[in-house]
């Protein structure tokens, strides 16, 4: 039987990670890429020869067509694709925030994504099968103070995903969101600026979601029956819910 292979973006550190542990313990064999070449090399000495690693930026076009065009010939057929690279940068409301931090998360989140997606899926359109799983947010359907270009980042994600299962509808390829609630891991202290105090004190106090939660989420959706898609996957840890509904009011003059 051909081996399965998944390519997973942004594999060293958090979901990225826990889920190339995970697929690589089910048996695929994990494509990982990362921008840190000595995490990579890490995660592969943890790992077995089932891991190959892939070092560039999703951010640069050239630089994503170069490495996946360097795999050899048996790792191409991609049957699974796991876009988790990403990031979220800065807190502050949208007047005060760093034009450079949604820059980043513009170039990151959104074209990194599509473009990773767009020199894969043909392949797996050609072939007739194969899983596309984007990684989300709650933040692209929950708006909250703070999350502006982020959270519209993370909308486009789940739209586009929605948008690409109707255009491959007939293919054989399987789209899924993922979308994750609160939940701890070095995702938090990039969002705090390196202020890992600062991140701890937001998960104070609460039972939050791990990494290996949501690679758990990954790894089911991969496993399940070809005929099977899940469109969107939402998950929270109990901890979370819903807020209402924010009202300004304005002092009255009694005057």
């Amino acid at each position: 039987m051909r081996r399965r292979v998944a390519l997973v973006t942004g594999v060293t550190a958090g979901f990225g990670e826990a889920a190339a542990r995970q697929l690589h313990d089910l048996g695929w064999h994990v494509v990982g890429t990362g921008r840190r070449l000595e995490r990579l090399e890490s995660l592969g000495s943890a790992l077995s020869e089932r891991f190959t690693p892939l070092c560039f930026d999703v951010r640069d076009p050239s630089a994503c067509a170069e490495a996946l065009d360097s795999l050899p010939d048996p790792l191409r057929a991609v049957d699974l694709l796991v876009n988790n690279a990403g990031l979220a940068r800065g807190l502050e409301p949208a007047h005060q925030c760093d034009l450079n931090d949604w820059q980043q998360m513009i170039d990151t989140n959104i074209k990194g994504l599509v473009t990773i997606t767009r020199l894969i899926s043909p392949e797996m359109v050609h072939r007739g099968s194969g899983t596309i799983i984007n990684i989300s947010s709650i933040a692209a359907v929950y708006p909250y103070p703070g999350a502006n270009v982020y959270g519209a980042t993370k909308a486009f994600v789940t739209q586009f995903s929605l948008n690409l299962r109707a255009d491959l509808h007939g293919s054989g390829v399987r789209v899924t969101t993922i979308e994750p609630g609160l939940a701890q891991t070095e995702f938090s202290v990039v969002r705090f600026g390196g202020d890992t105090e600062r991140a701890k004190a937001a998960y104070a106090d609460t039972d939050y979601l791990t990494a290996e939660d949501v690679a758990e989420a990954i790894c089911w959706v991969a496993e399940l029956p070809s005929h099977v898609n899940i469109n969107r996957l939402e998950l929270m840890p109990v901890s979370q819910s819903f807020g209402a509904f924010p009202i300004h009011r304005e002092p009255r003059d009694e005057s």
